[in-house]
């Protein structure tokens, strides 16, 4: 029996939108990020707070991409800023620009938000996505030795070790 290939091309729309409490289970991506569970419920009661925002990339009800922002004051009286972190696409979504719709949309709510200037962390191995930051007008501005740690869905708390480049980008004023 012979089977020529066939094409099909389709289209699905995405919708940025904030996280609800019924995406975090779904934001594990099927027990990849199981281990970020204690974070994400934790960020989710930020956003809840009015201190960070959770934007989802939706496609059908499932979050395909995700960039969090914490709104930031760098005093006391300072101006806030928005530092992005957690920013990723599922594999099989990456090249469609998807990143790129979720970045542009976390700046415009930074900046909605007051702030005056965006930060993102990228791994000195993570090149691909410090292209993208820098094509959106992000520049290197710091280096971080990386080292964070978290509580893992067990309990057991990880150290982790990321060398990685501070990027910055001043959002224009609203």
């Amino acid at each position: 029996m012979h089977l020529d290939s066939a094409t099909l091309t389709v289209v699905v729309p995405v919708t940025v939108r904030l996280a609800r409490h019924d995406d975090l289970p779904k934001l594990e991506w099927f027990g990849q990020y199981r281990r970020f569970r204690a974070l994400y419920a934790r960020s989710f009661r930020e956003q809840e707070a009015g201190r960070r925002l959770m934007l989802l990339a939706d496609v059908g009800g499932f979050p395909v991409g995700h960039i969090f922002v914490s709104l930031r004051s760098g005093k006391a009286s300072g101006p806030l800023h928005a530092y992005f972190y957690a920013f990723r696409v599922l594999e099989m979504f990456r090249g469609l620009g998807i990143g790129s719709f979720l970045l542009a949309h976390a700046e415009s709510a930074a900046q909605n938000a007051g702030c005056s200037r965006a930060l993102i962390a990228v791994a000195k191995t993570n090149s691909r996505a410090q292209r993208l930051y820098e094509r959106r007008g992000y520049r290197v501005f710091a280096e971080d030795p990386g080292r964070w740690e978290y509580r893992d869905h067990e309990g057991v708390i990880h150290q982790e070790h990321e060398p990685c480049w501070l990027l910055e980008k001043h959002l224009a004023a609203r």
